[in-house]
């Protein structure tokens, strides 16, 4: 698994942890942060420094069922193409290739910021050729989204994962990339008041704003499911299915830290502010003709066990 150590990574490993399995070799790199802390309560057999990591699968190959490739820069602000391209496209493509070679499951992930600004909808049934994000993160997802659907051999299985507003425990190591519950937790906890962004758009009052925010049990929980389901294979949503405002993110943060709702409008940053998603809402019918399971936790049961079961814990990891 690629990316182990990551907010979605850590996460997975935790979801297949519990399912018995621990054959699972992970690799990741580390600066200063404290992704570490991800790892600190999970089992894996091997671990493997992201510049080995080819090296090794040569030597290992015939011990590898299939690869996660969870791993990639995330960051939605980065500005270096260059930087992303290597990262998340060119390195994906070396490891979809290897899969290839080797016939190995090669499941990766993909993301809603490849929708854009939603013009064209939210449907993973779209051809990726259609499809124009609005940051050049989106943009090095979606190219290789594109390659992989121009592709004529493919692995024995090929799954590619568009998650949307993924929220959780582990996700602590991503500073301004957490979660908007994240920091408004910590918001609340500090100053009881939620710092929102107004709208910059005539359409859409302060608040109203809507995003699909899926909690990461529900998403480790559907990637387990397909793992265990060979025969599935394709590029396919990973989100609630129902989006929701920003107001009523904050309402339920507030419930399930007993206060009363009290909100600070700001203004997006002027960097962002054209790059800026007022609406997403993933369509998962494609999942659900194949009978994954349908999401266990809405936007209350979500926050609530974020909130109580993990942020206000002393140790809030997975």
């Amino acid at each position: 698994m690629t990316g182990a150590a990551g907010f979605i990574g850590s996460a997975l490993i935790w979801e297949l942890n519990q399912n018995g399995f621990d054959q699972i070799i992970a690799t990741d790199f580390f600066k200063n942060d404290l992704r570490w802390k991800n790892l600190s309560k999970r089992k894996v057999i091997d671990w493997i420094r992201r510049e080995d990591l080819f090296a090794f699968l040569e030597k290992f190959k015939p011990e590898i069922d299939g690869l996660f490739h969870i791993g990639a820069c995330s960051s939605t602000t980065e500005t270096d193409l260059d930087y992303l391209l290597r990262n998340n496209y060119e390195d994906s493509k070396n490891l979809y290739n290897w899969c290839l070679h080797f016939n190995k499951r090669f499941i990766y992930a993909s993301s809603c910021a490849t929708y854009g600004d939603g013009s064209r909808g939210f449907s993973d049934q779209t051809s990726s050729h259609q499809l124009y994000p609005m940051n050049a993160y989106g943009l090095s997802k979606v190219l290789f989204d594109r390659w992989v659907e121009n592709q004529s051999q493919k692995p024995p299985q090929s799954v590619g994962l568009k998650f949307s507003n993924v929220y959780g425990p582990n996700e602590y190591h991503k500073g301004e990339q957490s979660s908007v519950i994240y920091k408004a937790f910590h918001q609340v906890s500090s100053t009881e008041t939620i710092r929102l962004f107004k709208s910059h758009r005539p359409d859409y009052r302060d608040g109203e704003q809507k995003r699909d925010f899926i909690y990461i049990k529900d998403v480790t929980r559907w990637i387990y499911e397909i793992w265990q389901r060979p025969d599935i294979s394709g590029l396919f949503n990973m989100g609630f299915g129902e989006a929701n405002t920003w107001t009523s993110v904050a309402d339920e943060i507030f419930l399930s830290m007993g206060l009363p709702p009290k909100i600070q409008w700001i203004d997006i940053p002027e960097a962002i502010r054209e790059q800026y998603q007022y609406f997403t809402e993933a369509r998962m019918d494609s999942l659900r003709e194949y009978g994954i399971s349908l999401p266990l936790w809405d936007l209350k049961l979500g926050i609530e066990d974020y909130i109580k079961n993990y942020l206000r814990q002393k140790d809030p990891y997975l």
